[in-house]
């Protein structure tokens, strides 16, 4: 299994697996307290994940972006080590789905987006695509897609809110909430 300690910037916690928030039927807000649950997160959100899905990521530098995109990798069976392709604007990876990764950091107009081949990369049949600083795309992004938005909220805690749209495999929620026990 990949671990993203080194990747995410920020060291393992000791705190309870996870905490859920807030639910409604299509969102809810979950809190993580190292980045094993963060990865743990997206493997479980990686299982529940249609294809074709196009993944927004929100947050800030070393919010977990690239930890969630670990899971993802994890749960598609992913050989090769998954970095933020934060200079080659798009990786793709290879397992039981494929895995388009994409980092808009560095994003320098809408055009370079096109250049990339980003229309077509939606239209792959088995696989999905993962968009961290996916704020530089808004106008691009299809209308429906999962929102993802992580932030900090001290040391390893991290707050991750996500909005499915209705487009998630039915389950999700109970899943997350099994893993992801409420504080009591």
């Amino acid at each position: 299994m990949q671990r993203c300690k080194s990747e995410c910037l920020y060291g393992t916690g000791t705190l309870p697996f996870g905490t859920l928030g807030a639910m409604s039927t299509q969102s809810f807000t979950i809190h993580t307290h190292s980045p094993e649950d963060t990865q743990a997160l997206g493997v479980i959100l990686a299982q529940h994940m249609p294809d074709q899905a196009v993944v927004a990521l929100y947050g800030d530098l070393a919010a977990g972006k690239t930890c969630l995109t670990h899971g993802f990798g994890e749960a598609y069976a992913v050989d090769e080590p998954i970095s933020s392709p934060t200079f080659t604007l798009v990786n793709e990876y290879h397992g039981s789905k494929l895995i388009y990764h994409l980092d808009l950091y560095r994003l320098t107009s809408m055009e370079e987006l096109v250049d990339l081949g980003y229309e077509d990369l939606l239209d792959t049949p088995n696989g999905i695509v993962l968009i961290e600083w996916a704020e530089r795309a808004d106008t691009m992004l299809p209308e429906e897609h999962i929102t993802i938005k992580l932030s900090h909220e001290g040391e390893d805690l991290r707050c991750i809110e996500i909005n499915d749209a209705g487009l998630m495999i039915e389950g999700w929620q109970e899943t997350v909430t099994a893993k992801f026990p409420q504080d009591v």
